[in-house]
């Protein structure tokens, strides 16, 4: 049985441990297949919708609840259970996915679609905190991080362009879920590549290391980072509407969308070492906020085309630099793990408060949120930054 050793034997690029390549790449599958969701709601939604099993308001239900889910699981894997076993695990959750997708399949009613995909959110939490558990560990976790995250969106293009231009078509949303079931079970086979068991973290006071005004602000800047991006993509379509640019137009700035976050997550690897986190993240805010001020303003096609496709480059790209803000404010690495639930809650939470500022048919309250979201993040961070500095003056 291979199984990662503890922290005395650790090497260079690990804290404790020493997963080998392998190890480390089928840990990155293994979490990526947990979000293939985020990239696929668009299309597998769509095609719910389209074909009349839920309406608009039952549609967010359905995808607010698995988001939520996938937060909650991802938190109780990373903070509540031993990384021990991490094999069956693996196995276990991507069955107990794979169930949940046939369900979905299978569903007569808006409630048991609600019940499925909250189902199948907790399964992918946990395989999500079987990846943040692994980098988490590394002493490199940004550019492991930046890794993860273009691994997953690679794997939500490809499935993406499939469901779309074939499966949908041929066998609709049923269809689709099938082929998130297939995944999963395909991957049962990467499962037992994982390290069995990870070696122990320093965590003694655990959720104490959370609960400081460090780790709490470190989280909540990504928290509402993620809102401003949630609140956006879910009404992009109606914005643009109201703007008079039509649905399949919008749809093709959906799909570039998420090919330039792939490359903004390659990016990232490339330039997280060269690029001070707080820097990042403030700049970051700054273009967020000023994407949003123009999607306020009746922008052109070209314009929206630009703004669209810019918030999908920062969207990823931003992600190491999250990490590192994490691990800064917590060295014993228990805030990182909850980096992930911290975004899934922010594009979960997102979408359902903006909704409550729209007046009717006018949209233009969606990107006034969330501008205000982006803003938000940054003053997090620089609350962050006066509290690591009056502890460094103390101490």
């Amino acid at each position: 049985m291979t199984s990662v050793r503890n922290a005395d034997a650790g090497n260079g690029d690990w804290l404790v441990g020493n997963p080998t390549a392998a190890q480390l790449a089928s840990a990155l599958w293994i979490g990526s297949v947990g979000l293939l969701i985020l990239g696929l709601q668009p299309v597998l939604l769509g095609a719910l919708y389209t074909e009349g099993h839920v309406s608009g308001d039952e549609l967010a239900l359905v995808a607010t609840a698995e988001m939520i889910a996938i937060g909650i699981g991802s938190a109780v894997v990373a903070m509540l259970l031993s990384a021990r076993n991490m094999r069956w695990k693996s196995a276990i959750l991507l069955v107990l996915l794979a169930l949940a997708n046939w369900a979905t399949a299978y569903a007569v009613s808006p409630n048991s679609l609600i019940g499925a995909r909250t189902v199948a959110g907790l399964a992918e939490g946990g395989l999500v905190a079987v990846a943040t558990e692994l980098i988490a560990r590394s002493r490199r976790a940004e550019r492991i991080g930046g890794y993860f995250v273009t691994i997953q969106t690679l794997a939500q293009c490809a499935l993406a362009l499939l469901l779309a231009l074939y499966v949908i078509p041929a066998a609709g949303s049923a269809g689709g879920f099938i082929v998130l079931a297939v995944v999963c079970i395909a991957s049962l086979a990467v499962a037992f590549i994982v390290p069995d068991n990870y070696a122990d973290l320093p965590k003694e006071e655990n959720f104490g290391n959370v609960l400081t005004v460090p780790s709490l602000t470190a989280l909540l800047c990504v928290f509402c980072y993620f809102m401003f991006f949630g609140s956006v993509w879910a009404f992009l379509e109606p914005l643009g509407a109201q703007y008079g640019i039509d649905g399949r137009t919008v749809g093709l700035i959906v799909s570039a969308s998420l090919a330039i976050q792939v490359l903004g997550a390659m990016t990232a690897t490339v330039f997280e070492a060269r690029i001070d986190y707080r820097f990042a993240i403030v700049a970051i805010g700054v273009v967020a906020v000023a994407c949003s001020a123009v999607l306020v303003r009746s922008p052109s096609l070209t314009i929206f085309w630009a703004a669209a496709l810019v918030m999908g480059f920062i969207l990823l790209f931003i992600v190491p630099y999250q990490i590192r803000l994490a691990i800064t404010a917590d060295e014993t690495r228990t805030a990182v793990l909850l980096v992930p639930a911290a975004q899934l809650f922010g594009l979960a939470i997102g979408p359902i408060a903006a909704s409550l500022l729209i007046d009717g048919k006018d949209f233009r309250p969606v990107p006034e949120f969330a501008a205000a979201s982006a803003a938000a993040s940054v003053v997090m961070l620089g609350l962050f930054i006066l509290v690591a500095r009056r502890r460094r003056a103390i101490a």
